[in-house]
């Protein structure tokens, strides 16, 4: 989940699974990835891999939103209210459906929500968005400094607030290494 407000990002989403591999995700999305790459100079396999993070390898993008990005308003049409799991420093938070809330350490807590995020017609709407997203964030100036290296642009989204789960980079490092090897058993 992503919104201009700091730091209150989504981490999952919940919805019916479709049973991707991460071959056939990568088959299926990198030639987004890699298109959006070449506009944005954002680095495909940090792209890619983000996308399969959200959306759990394909398996949760209702309305084509494989980022999470958050819909400030709810109010124009182009959203969709799903649930989600936050992870904030403090116990009261406001979302627009409160479902549960668990002290999980010291200043820590899990929230289980209903949130606004944002629907797209396709697969490559989503994706040109979500690098809009970070040209049009300040918050992620540092992370357009490094943008061509997966790894140091993975750390700097996570830095700056992308998603609020606290293993965020570890999570997508690990899935960039996977995307990484799936590229190359791709036919050339």
């Amino acid at each position: 989940m992503v919104t201009n407000k700091p730091r209150r990002q989504r981490t999952t989403i919940n919805t019916q699974p479709i049973n991707m591999k991460p071959k056939d995700f990568v088959i299926k999305y990198y030639p987004y990835a890699i298109q959006t790459e070449n506009q944005t100079g954002i680095n495909a396999i940090a792209i890619l891999a983000q996308a399969a993070v959200e959306s759990a390898w394909g398996e949760v993008c209702p309305g084509n939103m494989f980022f999470g990005i958050k819909d400030t308003d709810g109010l124009n049409g182009n959203e969709q209210l799903l649930t989600t799991t936050e992870y904030l420093d403090k116990p009261d938070a406001k979302f627009p459906v409160m479902l549960k809330v668990v002290q999980i350490a010291a200043r820590k807590w899990k929230y289980t929500v209903k949130d606004w995020f944002r629907k797209y017609n396709t697969p490559e709407e989503s994706f040109t968005d979500h690098a809009n997203f970070f040209l049009q964030n300040k918050r992620y100036a540092a992370a357009l400094q490094v943008k061509r290296n997966p790894y140091q642009f993975i750390d700097a989204i996570a830095e700056a607030g992308y998603a609020t789960s606290p293993d965020y980079a570890a999570l997508l490092k690990k899935v960039a290494r996977t995307i990484e090897a799936e590229i190359k058993l791709l036919p050339a």
